[in-house]
């Protein structure tokens, strides 16, 4: 035997948000790219614009001071003040042992490295005096003799450079908030089809099967649309015969039925007269033929609801009495309570369809949930609920979804037509109301009835119950 396969990790983000965080992040890394080489490319220019700019300078300058020299002007720090430097700029004058200065250079500590090669003209490079960053600049008039030095600083320009990246850095967040959102709103046009075609699907599988997709233009998403729709076609019509099918059979039952229950009838009138050995097989007969009559009775609602001619006759009843006269007969004792907020509570329902539904609930309780411990009535706002609990194992919360399905059994011994369930929930859509199952607190299964407290306009008729879909080859 193969081993398993583990499962893989799959995420937990939903399709429209894994688009979008995919557009988000190839905006992320296409942004920063161009970020990065942006940014290197200015550097890199700015950079050089300043070497040069200061090489130019400095060796205006200290042909300046040459010239000056030569016309017999001695060395001094007021030579210096007098040349045009950049805001910030340090110049200093080395002639032989002795050192002259601006008036920037005269409250700073030179670095001994400053004076270590005068004979050497050597390019721009980057020192640290006094904790601060400055571009060095040598420029050598006459070997061995003078020596002029510039100290650029580097500070405002570093505070550009990091001025610059900064605004790359929210350039890069705002692009990649631009690309996440531009793919929200991409994957939400893109998957607008699939969520018409998971809506279509839902509501079909509730029953609707008159719904359809409308064509928009697009010729990939139109065939898309009319295989869709044809094959709904084709299920609305198959159901539509099967309901007729059952129907009709069901009518057809009726004539040959009621003669047998007749004939039983007359057979347990005479039962008296009758031998003893056929009194087993007259009791079996009995029971078969009336749960068949139930069977028929069922069919032949049931067939209503999936033609559409189930109607309802609204009319105002007071919903406790009514319940608990119906609850208590079908359980053969009193199991009803009626809460406070729905004593006296006028309810405008079909009564016959109510105490249906009712009865279905409490006969499934006794058939498979052992028996019914309680049926309570009460209201809240707008609502009035319906609650039934057994004392059975109750219902799986993987099959709950599927109880009020036809034909739907239990893990019950007991037999049934599996149509009871079914025909509560159609009767409670067609008064506009929910039914549904849940966990009783004190363990067992509990059916819950919920309906509006006034049904102005009652629905007429309910859509055809859901169908499995059949493979290709297999027969209805």
């Amino acid at each position: 035997m193969r081993p398993a396969r583990p499962t893989p990790w799959r995420p937990h983000l939903r399709l429209r948000n894994r688009v979008a965080l995919g557009f988000g992040v190839m905006a992320l890394l296409l942004s920063t790219a161009i970020a990065l080489t942006v940014w290197s490319l200015a550097a890199h220019y700015v950079n050089r614009d300043n070497v040069l700019t200061a090489r130019a300078e400095a060796s205006d300058n200290a042909e300046l001071i040459s010239a000056e020299i030569a016309d017999g002007v001695p060395p001094s720090d007021r030579l210096l003040d007098l040349l045009d430097y950049a805001p910030g700029t340090a110049a200093v004058l080395l002639v032989q042992d002795h050192v002259y200065r601006n008036q920037e250079a005269e409250s700073l500590v030179l670095p001994t490295t400053l004076v270590q090669d005068l004979g050497a003209d050597g390019g721009p490079s980057t020192v640290t005096v006094d904790g601060k960053p400055y571009l060095e600049v040598v420029s050598a008039s006459h070997p061995g003799d003078r020596a002029y030095v510039e100290l650029r600083p580097l500070d405002d320009l570093r505070h550009t450079l990091t001025r610059t990246w900064q605004l790359l850095i929210g350039a890069i967040l705002l692009a990649t908030a631009l690309g996440a959102g531009f793919g929200l709103f991409a994957s939400r046009r893109m998957l607008r089809p699939l969520s018409d075609v998971t809506q279509a699907a839902s509501a079909i599988a509730h029953g609707d099967l008159t719904t359809r997709l409308v064509p928009r233009g697009d010729p990939d998403l139109d065939d898309l649309a009319r295989s869709f729709n044809r094959t709904a076609s084709e299920l609305e019509q198959r159901v539509r015969a099967d309901a007729r099918f059952a129907g009709d059979v069901s009518h057809e039952l009726r004539t040959p039925l009621t003669t047998m229950l007749n004939s039983l009838a007359l057979l347990e009138n005479r039962r008296a007269a009758l031998p003893s050995e056929v009194a087993e097989p007259l009791d079996l007969l009995s029971e078969d033929l009336h749960r068949f009559r139930a069977l028929v009775i069922d069919l032949l609602e049931i067939s209503r609801f999936d033609e559409g001619r189930a109607t309802v006759e609204p009319e105002p009843v007071l919903v406790g009495e009514l319940v608990a006269r119906a609850a208590d007969t079908a359980a053969g004792r009193p199991v009803t309570v009626v809460r406070p907020s729905a004593d006296g509570l006028v309810v405008n329902v079909d009564k016959r369809r109510l105490q249906l539904v009712v009865v279905n609930l409490v006969r499934n309780a006794e058939t498979h949930g052992v028996s019914c411990r309680a049926v309570t009535v009460s209201a809240a706002g707008s609502t009035v609920r319906i609650t039934v609990d057994d004392a059975g194992p109750g219902v799986p919360p993987d099959r709950r979804g599927r109880v009020f399905d036809r034909f739907a059994r239990g893990t019950s011994s007991h037999v049934g037509t599996g149509l009871g369930l079914a025909i509560a929930s159609r009767n409670v859509l067609l008064h506009g109301g929910a039914i549904l199952v849940e966990e009783a607190p004190g363990g067992g299964a509990r059916f819950v009835v919920e309906l509006p407290v006034d049904v102005r306009r009652p629905q007429q008729h309910v859509a055809s119950e859901p169908v499995e879909a059949t493979p290709l080859g297999a027969r209805p």
